[in-house]
């Protein structure tokens, strides 16, 4: 099973830009984190940041080509605004699970409405950085069910 995933723009500035709203653990610290998940529950995946939208939409329709099972998201502030990688995910038809450290509920209301979830599964937020490992273990979950 092969999970790839998947970060918008400015998380590398994870621990560094607004440690009260995204916390203090570093992008690099969820990589690692993930990585040590992952091998637990015997799965490979993939790691992936950038603030370019059509870097984004190319790795998510590269994952059929790359054996891709899974998607974790966080689109960061594309999330808002970017029909390509809703139009992406949706196309692909590889289940994804989007991802926010923050409860984009409660914040400001143009961050409120996602236009990528609809092309997603599920939806993990407000819980930090651990969305990320929920999110993983409820994807590989989800996988074995389909399995």
């Amino acid at each position: 099973m092969k999970i790839t995933v998947i970060n918008g723009p400015n998380l590398q500035l994870l621990g560094i830009r607004k440690p009260e709203v995204y916390g203090s653990e570093t992008l690099d610290g969820v990589r690692r984190r993930l990585e040590s998940v992952a091998k637990e529950l015997k799965i490979k995946i993939s790691f992936l940041q950038s603030n370019s939208e059509g870097e984004i939409v190319d790795a998510i329709c590269s994952s059929i080509k790359n054996g891709v099972d899974g998607i974790v998201i966080n689109p960061a502030a594309y999330t808002h605004t970017s029909i390509a990688i809703h139009d992406a995910l949706e196309s692909v038809g590889i289940p994804a699970i989007e991802v926010h450290i923050s409860n984009i509920h409660r914040r400001e209301k143009f961050r409120r409405k996602s236009v990528t979830a609809p092309a997603c599964i599920g939806q993990i937020c407000g819980l930090g950085t651990d969305g990320y490992e929920w999110a993983l273990r409820a994807m590989a979950g989800y996988l074995k069910k389909q399995n």
